[in-house]
């Protein structure tokens, strides 16, 4: 009898107890502001696991579309960036009539009663739509900026100012949640706006942000510089110690993508020598690693061939040829743990270095070990390369491997194996000839700070670059002649559109020196 009546009581406290945790995480009905000259009291209008919304007496109660958008875009947010305090979710205030813009805060900030919020007016968000969303939008972007990786603090603020974050974040979120017309709308409004920091005439989206995001990885970007401060940045207890400067910020940014940043941000930005000496510094005292060296040479998987893999379980969107698209936002992948690639090349290549660049998602489907295999008939097998316990910190992350070799083979095989699980899964190989790429880069990326966008492109693209002149060719992945040589001055835009979709090469000679960019015509 007291042994059940123990039971019962251990039953009963826990009731309580989860009930006090359900009452925990139910949003007030209302809520009475207490910040800046806030101070109206708040009716709860919706909320749900993700969500809470607040209206004050203005708002229209026909006002519903914050319900779903909102918890769509906070859903994303969190699905890119994680969690954000143990609540982990968004109060999102509505003003009509009153207090214009809007404000921030996040759950680290007892301000706000240590809830992640967004404070919008005036109003009077009938529509939905345009600065609707992006307002409520951008103050999302801040409370990324300020609270991620479960670090508090923006060291970068006193760079990027109120905006400049926001403008990618805005863009990313529209392109996540499949809001294509949103998207192709405010690329539209950031494409050519333009500020007076760090200097005059400074396009951050177009110049910066955009190029970076669309070459390195896109969202991926985005988080990976996010992951990189909360590791590397001096902090005191959960919050960021200090300010960056230029050189710190290009360097984490790099340290993102993955590459050398310094050229684009040459571009973006200008350099001066300060700059110089605290990217060096910061590249000593945050000796995350990155390529510096953008041109390896030759990769021969642009001339033609195929690619073949050991078995025929993958995906329709997630098949082997995916391995040399020249894609890095697709992948391969198979169901097994362990499986070789082999790609067959148009003719015999003697190949002394590789790259293998990680997928999306699943570091545990990485490739952890493996045999880099030659052969010029398909059968008979030469071991070439072997590699164990490889990383791929980051996602989208592309290294390159060196290997000693002076024959030449027409079939490359790697026999890859996960780092656990059952799925093997990678974005691409590359194989470089020996011998081109200390010829190539003489010539090409060293002398050059150019770029190229938006990267895939539907038509256009614009072509930037610092130089006196400059020419443009546009050929195919073979070598083919597209479009005719033409002189070309720094922000013109070429048309593309008569380009079937697939892979071309923009080669751009500025000042007697060249540079070449892949191309995803889509």
């Amino acid at each position: 009898m007291m042994k059940i009546l123990r039971n019962r009581i251990v039953l009963l406290a826990a009731a309580w107890l989860a009930c006090l945790s359900a009452n925990a995480q139910t949003p007030p009905a209302t809520w009475q502001e207490h910040w800046f000259e806030h101070n109206q009291v708040l009716n709860r209008v919706y909320y749900d696991n993700d969500l809470a919304v607040y209206y004050d007496n203005n708002v229209s109660p026909t006002v519903t579309w914050p319900f779903q958008y909102m918890g769509d875009v906070w859903r994303y947010t969190k699905s890119v960036y994680g969690n954000y305090g143990t609540e982990n979710r968004l109060y999102a205030i509505f003003h009509t009539g009153r207090y214009s813009g809007g404000h921030p805060s996040s759950y680290f900030d007892p301000s706000h009663d240590n809830r992640n919020v967004t404070d919008c007016g005036p109003g009077p968000w009938t529509n939905g739509s345009g600065n609707d969303l992006d307002l409520t939008t951008h103050e999302v972007s801040h409370i990324v900026e300020g609270a991620s990786k479960g670090i508090h603090g923006s060291p970068h603020r006193p760079l990027w100012g109120d905006s400049k974050w926001a403008e990618i974040f805005n863009y990313d979120v529209y392109v996540g949640l499949g809001r294509t017309a949103d998207a192709t709308r405010w690329y539209n409004l950031m494409i050519n706006n333009s500020d007076n920091f760090p200097r005059a005439n400074t396009y951050w989206f177009r110049d910066w942000f955009y190029p970076i995001y669309a070459n390195h990885g896109r969202t991926a970007l985005l988080n990976n510089y996010y992951v990189l401060l909360a590791q590397h940045f001096p902090k005191n207890g959960n919050s960021y110690a200090r300010n960056m400067n230029w050189g710190e910020f290009v360097h984490f940014w790099s340290g993102a993508a993955n590459a050398s940043l310094k050229a684009q941000a040459t571009l973006a930005f200008g350099w001066p020598a300060e700059w110089e000496t605290q990217f060096v510094q910061a590249q000593h005292q945050f000796p995350f690693p990155y390529s510096n060296t953008v041109n390896n040479g030759n990769d021969i998987t642009n001339l033609g061939g195929s690619v073949t893999t050991q078995y025929s379980d993958s995906p329709a969107a997630e098949g082997v040829a995916k391995l040399i698209d020249n894609s890095h936002t697709t992948k391969f992948l198979t169901f097994h743990n362990a499986a070789w690639v082999q790609y067959q090349a148009t003719a015999n290549f003697v190949v002394d270095r590789y790259s293998i660049t990680a997928a999306n998602d699943g570091a545990d489907r990485d490739p952890l070990n493996w045999t880099l295999q030659g052969s010029t008939n398909g059968t008979t097998w030469t071991t070439l390369d072997t590699r164990s316990g490889e990383d791929f910190p980051y996602r989208y992350q592309k290294r390159v491997f060196t290997f000693s070799n002076s024959t030449a083979y027409r079939y490359y095989r790697l026999n890859l194996t996960n780092n656990s699980g059952s799925i093997l899964q990678l974005a691409e190989i590359e194989f470089f000839e020996k011998g081109t790429a200390s010829a190539l880069s003489s010539k090409t990326e060293s002398s050059i700070t150019a770029a190229v966008y938006p990267n895939p492109s539907t038509d256009n693209v614009t072509v930037t670059f610092e130089g006196k002149q400059a020419s443009i060719t546009v050929t195919d992945a073979h070598g083919y002649q597209v479009v005719p040589t033409a002189p070309i001055s720094s922000g013109k835009a070429v048309d593309l559109s008569n380009l079937k979709e697939g892979i071309y090469l923009i080669h751009l000679d500025v000042d007697g020196a060249r540079k070449t960019e892949r191309l995803i015509k889509k």
